[in-house]
């Protein structure tokens, strides 16, 4: 298929789609993005692919990508989550990746696959960004599908597909768009491109609108409380310790009748493994006097000088503490992970932070029946939204609930189907507080079941759509 622009014009029209992409991206993407202008932000670089030489549709959407990021650059540089050394090969990657979505979109075009195009997009996309979540010691977070994460009909989606379903269908739509709009294409090939990304979508929407709660009547009341001026890991035994060890009770004691569970932040204190009864007894004894549970995050040292970042939860009933050690401690020096799932007497499970960021140990908690997880955090302010919507993503496909209470972040309820029943966010008062009455969960569902059989289908189709594209380049083409 030849091109059907002048160089000239060529030039302007691929400057205005980079810029109209590189615009939307930044500013439908990241820590604050516009949920609406995200499906269409890759539209412009796709609309223009097959107008232009292969070459120029690849550099066009490399750089828009590129460009897209910025709305990142300052978080990722400033993060103490994302290594320094990390932060130029992520935003490298992702536009790589953009530029490989769009390259094999136009391959199929030119080809007169229309249909193919539409959904070889998408593919390509999930399944490079499943690749960069196996290798990344942060996991994943900020994708499209975040970007959605206050659409909880759209994000039922996952409960089968997982968060790669989300994100397919984000990128599908611009693509189907694209794909029909493109010079050449048969009238019938682009009313079946069209007809059959419609129906995806509608079907997509449809099951979101039916997968509703078979009853609101609340199983818990909780809450979720973070101090806006909290720092990481206090000394249980200094004097700072204590005060804010006191204002954390106190917080708890003026929590309204019928609270069953309060969940506090990540590493709100630092204690050694020997004297964890300095830091459990008052919060025992506020737990007991509420007749709530407590879940609260502690960095606790081992006696051979290593450390663990814990979840200790903290029985209404008394007895013995629940204890998680976080599963994905990223370059944490000196800190150990752990691979056991804890839970409360009531079946409340423990989780912390940026386990959220990984398919585990969410599905395992699913699978034991876990209703509800208690998420203790620490973000850093910007990405307080993006990273508490990742939990909401990680509590639809696992049918889940989830309390989330983060320091310099949100304090936020979510039931087992996205809604987001309670927030607040830190800043400008003393506290943070969330409260709500959370219906029973979903239970397992079918993602909890297979797990990520949508991103290794998406790298299946990549495959072979990239197989085919390969097995025969026009000349005119390259």
């Amino acid at each position: 298929m030849a091109t059907d622009v002048g160089r000239r014009q060529g030039v302007l029209v691929a400057v205005g789609a980079l810029v109209c992409s590189a615009v939307l991206l930044y500013l439908g993407t990241g820590p604050a993005p516009i949920p609406a202008l995200t499906w269409l932000a890759p539209l412009p670089v796709l609309w223009l692919a097959p107008r232009v030489s292969a070459r120029v549709a690849l550099v066009v959407a490399f750089t828009a990508a590129l460009a897209g990021t910025g709305n990142s650059w300052a978080y990722f540089l400033g993060s103490d989550s994302v290594p320094l050394l990390m932060v130029p090969v992520l935003i490298l990657c992702l536009s790589l990746l953009l530029m490989l979505a769009v390259g094999l979109f136009r391959a199929m075009v030119v080809r007169d696959r229309p249909l193919a195009a539409a959904g070889a997009a998408p593919a390509v996309w999930v399944g490079g960004l499943y690749l960069m979540s196996l290798a990344s010691p942060v996991g994943v977070m900020g994708t499209l599908a975040t970007t959605q994460g206050d659409l909880p009909v759209l994000l039922q989606t996952a409960a089968v597909t997982g968060w790669w379903g989300v994100e397919f269908l984000v990128l599908l739509v611009p693509a189907a768009v694209a794909a029909v709009l493109a010079p050449g294409i048969a009238t019938a090939a682009r009313l079946r491109t069209g007809i059959a990304a419609a129906l995806v979508l509608v079907a997509a929407l449809g099951y979101g609108a039916l997968r509703q709660p078979d009853s609101t009547e609340a199983r818990w009341r909780v809450a979720a409380i973070a101090q806006t001026a909290n720092k990481w890991a206090t000394e249980i035994t200094d004097p700072a310790g204590a005060e804010l060890q006191r204002s954390y009770v106190d917080q708890i004691a003026a929590l309204p009748d019928g609270v069953g569970l309060v969940v506090l932040p990540e590493a709100v204190f630092m204690v050694d493994e020997a004297n964890t009864e300095a830091l459990l007894g008052p919060f025992r004894q506020a737990a007991e006097a509420k007749g709530a549970d407590v879940a609260v995050g502690a960095l606790v040292r081992s006696a051979q000088g290593s450390k663990y970042n814990a979840v200790l939860g903290v029985p209404a009933a008394g007895g013995a503490p629940a204890v998680f050690r976080k599963w994905h401690v990223g370059v944490s020096p000196n800190t150990l992970s752990g691979d056991e799932l804890a839970h409360l007497p009531g079946g409340v499970g423990l989780q912390n932070c940026g386990d959220v960021n990984f398919p585990s140990p969410s599905r395992e908690y699913a699978l034991a029946g876990t209703s509800l997880v208690a998420v203790p955090g620490d973000d850093e302010d910007v990405d307080g939204w993006q990273h508490s919507r990742t939990a909401v993503l990680r509590g639809v496909e696992n049918g889940m609930a989830m309390a989330w209470a983060a320091t310099d972040g949100k304090t936020m309820i979510s039931d087992g189907w996205g809604r987001v029943l309670a927030e607040d966010t830190t800043g400008g008062k003393p506290f943070a507080v969330a409260i709500a009455d959370v219906p029973g969960g979903v239970g397992p569902t079918f993602y909890s079941e297979w797990g990520d059989w949508f991103a290794w289908l998406c790298l299946a189709m990549a495959l072979a759509g990239t197989a085919f594209a390969l097995r025969r380049t026009p000349a005119s083409q390259a």
